[in-house]
């Protein structure tokens, strides 16, 4: 009985840690800063060309000016595709102006698509650059005009950028775009003067301040920030705070296959070189708020008069479709997919995400998909909540035995734990069998949680009623009178109407299962569905449906046990 009693309530502290911590710790214990990961360091007084001084990029502006008015200021290329729009900057050749077209920033019918690039000079600046550095030879810089032979840029039609030095030397930077959220760069110089020079091109990401977005700050299962491919494995442990200690000197490491940039939540920027290459790559920050991704060819390459250099890479900038990525895996960029925070349990995330897909494809509702769900999650695990309830049963049958033997050996506990578990044995009782479900839901519901929270497919999803978006809280609560009084209370307190179904369907569910031989165990499961209530309370709608769908299953399901072992129902007292 003891061992029942510390299971049952390891369970409990368990699914109150697993989901209520992450509130906690973000509000009262701060995760400390990550330890930098482990790199290639340049020898002292050696400075890569990734983040050496020369490398062009735009400082910060002493005062910050309306994005209109920065995007009006010098000539550009307009960017027309079908999922995005904005344009090239000449002055730089930076990718600087890009909107989601198909991603509004709200849910209004009205809100503006979502933002990914900003231009230098205006708030939350962010973009993309290609360039060179090098040795005996002017350079383009972030000043440079480029010329452009066309007025605009549409999928499968390359751009080409041109810029002569008066000294001999031409640089190319040709782009093209696929019909969602890639572009390929072909960087080249040629060499027509008198002497050799020494040429290293680059390819920069630079983003100033993190995202504005509060969704996109990083909690213990969510990372955003810097992010990348390299070594053979996904790094998820580098956040912008360790850029700001690092300085200038940053992480450094080199890529064989892989890629680097920044993550949000539902969006990527990331510098994808030449996957048959190896390059020096580095994340830094060059000054604090200042930072950068950058990635360039191991050393100079000396080009003598009439040779040229030509260097491939891809940029990737758009939403984290799990889709769409793992396409742009099998074509080159390696484990690209791997730029959503699955975390740990991704052999299972990844089967419920394809679960829920199609099911959302075969409805063309998310809520109903996410009930769908449930029904699957439930009748694959139908048989073994019968043998749970029958183990309920025995374990009701042998309790008069269990109290004989608790009264004979009451001042002998190690010959009362003894003679349990021979009772056990003799009855073919197991009283750890109905845990099993319980700890079967468990990676069900984590793995549902961070589809609902990563996955860019259920952002803005809608189920019936007020429950317009399922990837965010129930919105709809009396606290506020549903709406009626002009506030809007806290998360933890706005408790909606779904998580109050979640705890009277709790509450139902216990109150059909056999009563607990314990005074602690009664005591658990009478505060555990209204604490859960309030844990459950700032969680995304789907995963609250999940829950109430689930609870009323199990009610029916326990309703039709019952009925087959009417002898528990007698001795519950049960009607």
């Amino acid at each position: 009985m003891d061992n029942m009693r510390n299971m049952i309530l390891a369970i409990v502290l368990s699914a109150l840690v697993l989901f209520g911590w992450s509130m906690v710790s973000e509000r009262y214990f701060p995760a400390p800063k990550p330890a930098p990961t482990a790199t290639t360091t340049a020898p002292a007084g050696q400075q890569p060309g990734a983040v050496d001084a020369t490398t062009p990029a735009a400082t910060a502006p002493s005062a910050l000016r309306d994005r209109a008015a920065v995007l009006a200021e010098g000539p550009r290329i307009r960017i027309d595709t079908p999922n995005l729009a904005g344009s090239i900057n000449l002055k730089g050749a930076r990718i600087d102006d890009l909107v989601l077209k198909r991603h509004r920033q709200a849910l209004d019918k009205d809100s503006p698509p979502v933002r990914l690039l900003s231009p230098a000079g205006a708030a939350h600046a962010y973009f993309a650059s290609f360039g060179w550095t090098g040795e005996n030879v002017a350079l383009p810089g972030p000043d440079t005009v480029w010329t452009a032979d066309a007025d605009a840029m549409v999928p499968g039609k390359p751009l080409t950028l041109r810029w002569d030095n008066g000294a001999g030397q031409t640089f190319v930077i040709q782009l093209t775009v696929d019909a969602d959220y890639m572009f390929s760069v072909r960087q080249t110089v040629a060499n027509t003067g008198a002497g050799t020079i020494a040429a290293r091109p680059y390819s920069l990401i630079a983003r100033y301040g993190e995202s504005p977005d509060p969704n996109d700050k990083s909690s213990w299962t969510i990372h955003t920030g810097p992010v990348g491919f390299w070594a053979g494995k996904d790094h998820f442990n580098i956040d912008y705070s360790t850029l700001d200690e690092g300085g200038a000197q940053g992480t450094r490491f080199q890529i064989d296959k892989g890629w680097l940039g920044f993550g949000d939540k539902y969006w990527l920027t990331a510098l994808i070189p030449d996957q048959a290459a190896t390059v020096d790559a580095a994340l830094f920050a060059r000054t604090p708020g200042e930072y950068n991704a950058v990635f360039n060819p191991a050393r100079p390459t000396l080009l003598a008069p009439g040779k040229a250099l030509t260097t491939s890479s891809k940029f990737f900038a758009g939403a984290k479709d799990v889709h769409l990525l793992q396409r742009y895996e099998k074509e080159g960029a390696y484990q690209l997919d791997l730029s959503i925070d699955w975390g740990w349990f991704y052999w299972f995330e990844l089967p419920i995400f394809y679960l829920l897909d199609w099911l959302f494809k075969l409805f063309g509702n998310f809520g109903v998909a996410i009930l769908g769900l449930t029904v699957v999650v439930r009748g694959l695990m139908f048989p073994i909540a019968q043998k749970q309830f029958a183990s309920m049963a025995a374990m009701r049958a042998v309790q008069p035995k269990m109290k004989a033997l608790q009264e004979r050996y009451k001042d002998d506990k190690p010959k009362l734990q003894q003679e349990m578990m021979a009772l056990y044995k003799a009855e073919k009782v197991n009283p750890l069998a109905g845990c099993l479900p319980t700890f079967l839901q468990i990676p069900v519901f984590y793995a549902l949680y961070k589809v609902l929270m990563l996955t860019i497919e259920m952002r803005h999803q809608p189920f019936v009623l007020w429950i317009k978006d399922l990837s965010a809280p129930d919105p709809l609560t009396p606290v506020n009178l549903f709406g009626l009084l002009p506030f809007t209370p806290p998360p933890s307190l706005g408790i909606g109407v779904l998580p109050i179904l979640l705890g009277i369907t709790m509450w139902l569910q216990f109150r059909l299962n056999p009563a607990p031989m314990d005074d602690v165990q009664k005591k658990v499961f009478g505060f555990m569905p209204w604490i859960l209530m309030f844990v459950m309370a700032p969680f995304a709608a789907g995963l609250q449906l999940y829950w109430v769908m689930s609870n009323t299953l199990t009610i029916l399901q326990q309703k039709w046990l019952y009925s087959r072992h009417p002898a528990l129902l007698a001795a519950e007292g049960k009607k």
